[in-house]
């Protein structure tokens, strides 16, 4: 990184920090730190809802998906439109009806506290682990570029998101993320615009998805019902449904975004703008992760994209069969680039499609063993090392062909990212130890600044965690399906206890209690023995949560029917 890159990243973060700091310093009630004072608008409350699920990871692991597996990831987020619509008819104006602070209190009205409780422990489980994986992803970029210690680049992270999260609570966080969105939409869209720019002479964008197709990558749609396929049509229209319905509608760290919000007008509209933007927005940026896969096509590339894994191999005794590994790769990236250039006339030519594709493929096929021959010598050397390089595959990009400045605004872009959802998720995490535990349960008897001071101080609470569980995190095949795993094992249970308390007035709290404790056992057991794709246990959870409570509701009247009559 040059000096201009350095001036453009740091400047660009330290300015959302001390921006975030002095606009919203000097809450003094808990409506105004927890609800931003209820006067957000509606692109306030789109643009902050945007930005806190697209995390660092989005923009770090979402082209690296694209890259190996093209552009079928933008099924996971076809069901993200319908739930917007649900949670605007259902979920909003119940939350507004009762001005509750966060969506586990809206619980206790409906069924008593104990399960507002459990509820309100499940999510600060889950999010708090995936508060440490939005820290964790930047770290890894810089450690990358910097080559400083992953631990120490954590806690600077993590530090500077709870700077202004803490003082300004979750106007800083609102207020912040629309400066963070407008960078990382700049950003991306440069980044792409160069991309396709820096193909050869002759390879128009249209030729471009024409190779990308050639090769798999443009493969949008799978109407299988296969199991073993974890992104079809059918998973992101009803998993993703759910899984986003669970997020949006009872995540808090969601709802405190729309919670906001000056009125149940501003607040629909902002998610509606949400829905209908976020789709478009994940496909370009799978786009542009197919267009680093086209621009490869014709530059080389690394064995293995993890700067880690090729230091590792470096110092090890398989030093010269790697070497000649990589000779292997660049005979076949040389040879696959002659053969795109030499085909350059034909390849949209209907009559050379098949025969342009199979030679393609077969090359691509080559390369692709060749990769997977280096990961076994990788893992020789040092088997601590991961070899998954989904996610440096960008910054790899980033680094190594954008010109001076812009290396630093894509680098801010992924930074903004990670500290807008890591804010929204210290936020929300500090607002439901404050209110679902702490107010409720131990002390409810003090003034409002005293529940100012106290989310203020689990806010810092749980940004140590936070940065604590991002020290000991490991990439895990790719990060942003580790963050959907985490949420998909206990979203569809929550969302189940919420169904039944908007619809189901039979069931009553003991029989949700249970239930819940019940479902989340045996989805925790389903995953771990792999029972089905993740994104089904969203829809399994909610299923089986109600199943159960409404059995046991029933065996209850039934027991005390039987009892009255004796």
């Amino acid at each position: 990184m040059q000096t201009i890159d350095w001036i453009v990243l740091l400047g660009t973060l330290l300015f959302i920090v001390l921006y975030g700091t002095w606009k919203t310093k000097g809450s003094k009630n808990v409506q105004d730190y927890i609800k931003g004072g209820s006067d957000a608008q509606w692109w306030t409350i789109g643009l902050s809802v945007m930005a806190t699920q697209a995390s660092a990871i989005t923009f770090l692991s979402t082209p690296g998906q694209a890259f190996h597996s093209g552009m079928g990831f933008v099924q996971f987020y076809f069901g993200l439109p319908i739930a917007m619509v649900i949670i605007c008819l259902v979920f909003i104006p119940i939350y507004h009806r009762l001005k509750v602070y966060t969506a586990y209190e809206y619980l206790e009205s409906r069924f008593d506290r104990k399960t507002r409780t459990l509820t309100a422990i499940l999510f600060l489980v889950q999010r708090g682990l995936a508060a440490g994986i939005t820290i964790f992803a930047p770290a890894i970029i810089l450690s990358a570029v910097l080559g400083w210690d992953l631990n120490t680049l954590n806690i600077i992270i993590g530090v500077l998101v709870v700077i202004y999260t803490v003082s300004g609570g979750t106007k800083a966080v609102s207020v912040t993320q629309k400066q963070q969105m407008a960078i990382i939409f700049t950003g991306m869209f440069i980044a792409f615009f160069l991309i396709v720019s820096y193909l050869p002479d002759g390879i128009t964008f249209t030729k471009a998805l024409e190779i990308a197709g050639s090769s798999g990558k443009m493969e949008i749609l799978d109407f299988s019902f296969d199991f073993d396929n974890r992104y079809t049509f059918w998973s992101g229209i009803i998993g993703g449904t759910f899984l986003a319905l669970s997020y949006f509608g009872t995540d808090q760290s969601q709802v405190q975004r729309y919670l906001s919000g000056k009125s149940v007008k501003e607040s629909q509209l902002g998610l509606i703008f949400n829905g209908l933007l976020k789709v478009p927005m994940q496909f370009f940026i799978l786009l542009a992760g197919v267009m680093v896969f086209v621009f490869y096509q014709f530059n080389t590339t690394p064995l293995n994209f993890n700067p880690a894994a090729q230091i590792a191999v470096e110092n090890s005794e398989y030093a010269q069969e790697y070497q000649e590994l990589n000779k292997e790769l660049v005979n076949i990236q040389n040879k696959k680039k002659d053969f795109i250039l030499n085909n350059n006339q034909s390849i949209a030519s209907d009559g050379n499609t098949a025969d342009f594709k199979a030679k393609l493929n077969n090359l691509n096929n080559q390369e692709v063993a060749i990769r997977d021959k280096a990961k076994a010598i990788i893992e020789k050397a040092d088997d601590t090392i991961e070899t998954n390089d989904k996610d440096y595959v960008f910054i790899h990009f980033i680094l190594n062909n954008l010109p001076k400045g812009l290396i630093g605004l894509l680098l801010a872009v992924i930074l903004s990212a990670a500290m807008s959802s890591t804010a929204s998720e210290l936020n929300a995490l500090a607002s439901t130890t404050a209110m679902d535990l702490y107010k409720r349960n131990v002390t409810s008897d003090k003034s409002e600044t005293h529940f100012v001071n106290a989310s203020k101080l689990f806010t810092l609470l749980w940004g140590v965690l936070a940065i604590l569980v991002a020290c000991v995190a490991d990439l895990f095949d790719n990060l942003i399906q580790l963050v959907n795993i985490i949420g998909s094992i206990f979203y569809g249970n929550v969302l189940g206890i919420f169904l039944l308390a908007f619809f189901i007035k039979y069931v009553k709290s003991n029989a949700a209690f249970i239930a819940a404790i019940i479902t989340q056992v045996i989805v925790i057991i389903g995953w771990s023995n792999d029972w089905m794709p993740y994104l089904w246990l969203n829809l399994f959870g909610c299923a089986l949560v109600m199943l159960i409570a409404i059995v046991i509701q029933t065996l209850h009247n039934q027991n005390f029917n039987d009892a009255v009559k004796q």
